[in-house]
């Protein structure tokens, strides 16, 4: 039997932190022991925001394919590619504007939430970013996924993608699978200052970290902030180093609770013994990111064959949905070509 397809994408704004291991890539690696993944680096989702300053975004990429390489992102198991250089993924989103009502994307909260936090007025949006959950849509079923592993907050670009192939179905005729979100049981790993993890705070740390660093970001954690003495009862709950304990290392979080509720504990121990824990879960992936950068025509050559064979996929696709749509077809050559029988 064939593997139930799973997509999903990150975007290359930089090297990937904690967050992003936790969060996501421990999620990846597991799953493609057991489904036929496609993973992109949408370098078109970084523009929606980013337009403004590209002058990283190759970089980027290249980042973001190492970290993915040293978490355990297997070219032999899964497909890897970059967003840009599959071209029907565009034409496919084309496609989906035009069957999207503007409501659907008026009301999609996690836009507004963005635009919010970006600090956009109107005259700042720009169609990309508004736009951006039909791209999503077309990255999605491009591939026909079925499964995409997703966070509480992408849930409405998922609805929503769902929409879409439900619309485009009735329309034209049964094409794509409604996809799932694939929601990761692992809790949110928070910046060491206890908001969301994010470079632009500062408050992350690198995959790519070394022992000294983690160290300092880690040292300067905020824990409980009602404790004033090492000897004070703490309160494990509101602590941001005890958040890291749930996520890294749930089978110490009694210890480590106990000892802090008891007194026994100190914040400046526990903070040591934190580093230590990252520093010890992140140094095999650092040895294999850098292996891997010591070797760029093999970065270049996975790229290649995963840009070759998710191209091949979303041709596929393409061609059945123009047919369905009754669009003109043409060869290579720009020839016309008779439509095929058996399509809407």
């Amino acid at each position: 039997m064939a593997k139930i397809r799973v997509m999903s994408g990150m975007r290359p704004t930089g090297t990937l932190h904690l967050g992003h291991l936790v969060g996501v890539l421990h999620n990846w690696v597991a799953l493609q022991q057991d489904y036929d993944c496609y993973f992109s680096i949408v370098d078109w989702h970084a523009l929606t925001t980013g337009a403004s300053d590209t002058s990283g975004l190759r970089d980027n990429v290249r980042e973001v394919l190492l970290d993915w390489l040293a978490a355990g992102v297997d070219p032999e198991r899964c497909t890897i590619y970059v967003q840009s250089a599959v071209p029907e993924i565009a034409e496919l989103a084309l496609l989906f504007g035009m069957i999207t009502p503007l409501t659907w994307l008026q009301r999609n909260p996690t836009i507004k939430e963005q635009i919010q936090d970006l600090g956009l007025d109107e005259e700042r949006v720009g169609y990309g970013l508004m736009g951006y959950p039909i791209l999503q849509a077309a990255d999605i079923l491009a591939f026909r996924g079925a499964r995409v592993p997703v966070g509480k907050d992408q849930l409405p670009h998922l609805e929503l993608s769902r929409d879409i192939a439900r619309r485009f179905n009735n329309m034209y005729g049964e094409t794509f699978p409604e996809p799932e979100g694939l929601l990761s049981e692992t809790p949110l790993i928070v910046g060491t200052d206890g908001r969301k993890m994010s470079k632009s705070y500062g408050n992350d740390l690198r995959m790519a970290a070394p022992a000294e660093e983690v160290a300092q970001r880690v040292m300067v954690m905020v824990t409980d902030p009602g404790r004033q003495r090492r000897d004070d009862p703490g309160y494990p709950e509101v602590c941001t180093v005890h958040a890291y304990w749930r996520a890294l290392a749930p089978e110490r979080c009694a210890e480590v609770e106990s000892g802090c509720r008891a007194g026994t504990l100190g914040c400046v121990a526990d903070k040591r013994a934190m580093a230590e824990q990252v520093a010890s879960l992140l140094a095999p992936m650092r040895a294999r990111r850098e292996a891997w950068a010591d070797d760029p025509s093999r970065l270049d050559a996975i790229l290649a064959e995963g840009n070759r064979r998710a191209r091949a996929e979303a041709r596929r696709t393409l061609a059945e949905v123009r047919s369905r749509m009754r669009l003109p077809a043409f060869d290579d050559e720009g020839r016309p070509v008779a439509a095929s029988a058996g399509t809407r």
